[in-house]
């Protein structure tokens, strides 16, 4: 069943901005932040690059935007995804948030599509027994297969919540979750870094949803293929945000 677009209701830009909007955030990582600025500086580079095609639309909209919209358009792209596969491949990666260390947690199945990312401030028993749980909830399914590195965590947690699962722990294995993780450290290096848990958590479940789904496989394909992939990407993107039931213009 599709999901119904989001309520647009009381806000004075049209459809088409607001998603230009949170599209252009989500996808490219603009610039840095200074150590003047509170926000990051790629909304204000949104806003100036919405300036320049005559758009006015301060930094502070975009934020909210991002922060209203973003995860509802994740989420709706994740659901016309085909189901996940049965391979899954977890990894966990520090991160440093105010000047303390937390570890992402990530899980992608072996066509590289991200099941889920998770951010904890531990990476024992309990934390890999909450991310496996979380993404059975999640993707209600059941891999063959889980592939991990050899974090001792991840045997107990996987004998405790799926141990009918095959589960196959090796640093050689997991290249899959590693190189998937290198558009979110990016985007951290971009942004210097994440404020709180919360924003982290906030940002990185949109950007997950978002991100990939304008980043097919470009050295598999050719330069035709890959127009016509960006523009079925593009035909979605209007469809989960009401775009494409906007009456055309005259």
């Amino acid at each position: 069943m599709e999901s119904a677009s989001p309520s647009y209701k009381g806000h004075r830009y049209p459809v088409e901005v607001i998603a230009h909007c949170v599209w252009l955030y989500f996808r490219f990582p603009l610039s840095f932040r200074s150590a003047s600025a509170q926000l990051p500086l790629s909304f204000r580079e949104v806003e100036e690059v919405m300036l320049e095609r005559g758009v006015l639309v301060s930094h502070e909209t975009v934020r909210r935007w991002c922060a209203k919209f973003g995860q509802h358009y994740a989420n709706a792209l994740r659901r016309r995804q085909p189901r996940p596969g049965d391979k899954w491949y977890l990894d966990e990666v520090f991160l440093k948030i105010s000047g303390e260390q937390k570890y992402l947690w990530r899980a992608v199945d072996q066509d590289g599509s991200v099941l889920d990312i998770l951010v904890q401030n531990r990476r024992d028993t309990a934390a890999a027994r909450r991310f496996f749980r979380r993404l059975l909830t999640k993707t209600r399914a059941v891999p063959r297969v889980v592939v991990t590195d050899k974090l001792r965590s991840y045997g107990a947690a996987h004998r405790e919540v799926m141990p009918s699962v095959e589960h196959r722990q090796s640093k050689y294995l997991n290249n899959r979750a590693e190189n998937s993780r290198q558009p979110t450290r990016q985007r951290e290096r971009a942004m210097k870094g994440f404020r709180s848990v919360g924003g982290a958590q906030r940002f990185l479940a949109a950007f997950s949803g978002i991100s990939p789904h304008f980043r097919p496989r470009r050295h598999l394909m050719t330069a035709p293929g890959y127009r016509a992939e960006m523009t079925t990407c593009f035909v979605i993107w209007d469809q989960v945000t009401g775009i494409a039931g906007l009456p055309a213009a005259a």
